[in-house]
């Protein structure tokens, strides 16, 4: 098929704090769009303040697609977001509609436009080997270590990001290949979609720092830590350990509660590892091709973004 004769879809990508769910907002109500969320966050109930999920009011105004849909306690991973948005899009399309997907998670937009790699199941004897090594020289090293063979996978993982750490060296000990090769190799059928991928990037990185620090400060005064200890009290199960607590901002706030620092040293971690996230954000962004690239800092952001999506489905 001639890809012009495809369906329209929009990819509204960008760094945490770059105005996405602002501009999301403004471009519902303006074009017939309709918007799914691809955050691997804003998938878990309950948890508002500490994902800067859109508020009620907000939501009502302009709906998004796969936000609250699943427990704290329970996991989504990239193939479940993959074919939930799948079926969104074609639902939207047949309605005549054009589906704008707009987050942060690379990863999911990554499944989504080029499918899911074969990677092996997990391996309990390599595992153990790895997290032997790690007892001894620490995650950073092993984080060194998997930069020398898949210096791509290292560049998006925090030296202290453990699990993910250890599954791509288990991927390469156990395949020979690294995660990155294997994600190259993707499987699934093209994505039956002509796409305009949207990056929000800002040109001036210090200013976006700036954001984050106000939107996380905004967090703390709105309530965050008590959002955590209902979460807590709410979801026993619950632990530092649990998918839907090692989003950024969550590990940092249990680890207060649980007395190893004040809420000043809070505050720090908690917005150093907001920059670090959207520093491994803009590292996916940078990887990938055919982008419309958007100044989020530029004031006529909303409108250059409008007249980019209102030319691609014409309007």
């Amino acid at each position: 098929m001639n890809n012009q004769n495809l369906p329209p879809a929009i990819f509204l990508m960008g760094p945490t704090a770059s105005g996405k769910t602002g501009l999301a907002v403004d471009i519902y109500s303006k074009l017939p769009v309709e918007l799914i969320s691809v955050d691997s966050a804003l998938v878990f109930r309950d948890m508002d303040i500490g994902t800067a999920k859109p508020d009620a009011a907000t939501l009502a105004k302009a709906p998004h697609h796969l936000i609250d849909i699943i427990s704290p306690t329970e996991a989504y991973s990239a193939a479940n977001f993959r074919n939930d948005a799948l079926r969104l899009m074609a639902d939207i399309t047949a309605r005549g509609k054009t589906p704008v997907l707009v987050g942060g998670t690379m990863l999911y937009f990554k499944a989504l436009e080029g499918g899911l790699s074969h990677l092996p199941e997990a391996n309990p004897e390599v595992r153990e080997e790895i997290e032997q090594e790690a007892a001894q020289i620490g995650w950073p090293a092993m984080h060194q270590k998997l930069a020398e063979i898949d210096p791509e996978s290292a560049a998006r993982l925090q030296p202290a990001d453990a699990q993910r750490i250890e599954r791509a060296l288990e991927v390469y000990r156990i395949t020979g290949k690294t995660m990155t090769a294997l994600h190259q190799e993707s499987s699934g059928a093209a994505l039956p979609y002509r796409l305009l991928k949207i990056a929000l990037l800002p040109s001036d990185r210090k200013v976006l720092h700036q954001r984050i620090a106000l939107r996380f400060d905004a967090m703390l005064t709105d309530g965050f830590l008590d959002e955590v200890k209902a979460l807590l009290t709410k979801y026993p199960a619950l632990t530092a350990e649990s998918t839907a607590m090692r989003c950024v901002g969550y590990r940092q706030a249990l680890a207060h509660l649980a007395g190893e620092y004040d809420v000043a040293e809070l505050r720090d971690r908690g917005i150093f590892a907001t920059r670090q996230l959207a520093k491994r954000q803009l590292t996916w962004l940078r990887s990938m091709d055919a982008l419309a690239e958007v100044d989020c800092l530029n004031d006529a952001m909303p409108e250059i973004v409008r007249d980019k999506i209102a030319r691609f489905i014409n309007l």
